[in-house]
């Protein structure tokens, strides 16, 4: 591991202690590889695992058009998932916990038997599914004011916060992915909607590209982890005493406060 590598990820990590945001790796290093980001991102995984936290999945950030547009990128990103950033749906959230949340619906995938890449696809992710249910992803940036360009998000977790898990588990058999609908309401105020195809044209398409990816690293997909698939919408900004809700079709709902 060298010395740069180290050397942001304690500068992230430094952020996430404090709440206070850092200002951006790509500004510091104009040279900062996305490969190097997600070495960075290991790196403070590792140190996480190491005080006894444990990886329950990952999350698939910049399926859509305009948010790989809007960072210049071609591809999706991934981080992990903790077990400390869990809430249970109807729960809180305090804004203490975050530094400048956004929150974001999407389905969330629940393996039943491991996927390891490459050159998988959305029918392998299908068959290794047990189950779907609707999420809410609660998008953190331990960058300043959201100043992110990819390997900014890359090594910050992709701009991982918390999540919900919610509404009923549905058997992938039962329905058609890319045409499940979604609202997105804020304080009772409709805000988003998006439909399943929102998300690289399928959600099982973002799980299969995950699995493929995590291959150049030597790494899975596991029985039993959350995978959560990507935004359908744009991510809402929130506030102390917002409370989002989230109505998927034929899958259910799922709720946070803060």
């Amino acid at each position: 591991m060298t010395d740069k590598i180290k050397q942001y990820a304690e500068k992230l990590a430094e952020a996430e202690n404090t709440r206070i945001g850092t200002v951006p790796l790509t500004s510091v290093d104009s040279t900062l590889t996305v490969k190097e980001a997600y070495y960075i991102q290991l790196e403070n995984i590792q140190r996480k695992i190491e005080q006894g936290q444990i990886i329950v999945g990952k999350k698939i950030g910049l399926t859509s058009l305009a948010m790989q547009n809007l960072l210049g990128v071609d591809e999706p990103d991934y981080g992990h998932l903790l077990d400390n950033m869990v809430v249970e749906n109807g729960g809180q959230i305090n804004i203490e916990q975050v530094l400048q949340p956004k929150v974001e619906a999407e389905i969330a995938f629940i393996l039943k038997k491991e996927l390891r890449g490459p050159n998988l696809t959305a029918l392998d992710v299908i068959q290794a599914t047990d189950y779907i249910v609707p999420a809410l992803e609660i998008v953190d940036s331990r960058i300043k004011d959201w100043k992110i360009k990819l390997a900014d998000t890359v090594a910050d977790n992709a701009s991982s916060g918390f999540y919900v898990l919610g509404g009923k588990p549905t058997k992938i058999a039962d329905i058609d992915l890319e045409l499940i609908g979604m609202v997105l309401m804020k304080n009772g105020e409709l805000v988003n909607t998006g439909v399943g195809a929102a998300a690289l044209g399928n959600p099982a398409k973002c799980v299969a590209w995950l699995a493929n990816k995590l291959a150049e690293f030597d790494l899975s997909l596991k029985a039993g982890e959350v995978i959560l698939s990507g935004a359908l919408s744009a991510a809402e900004a929130a506030q102390k005493g917002d409370t989002f809700t989230a109505r998927f079709a034929h899958i259910g709902q799922v709720s946070v406060r803060f």
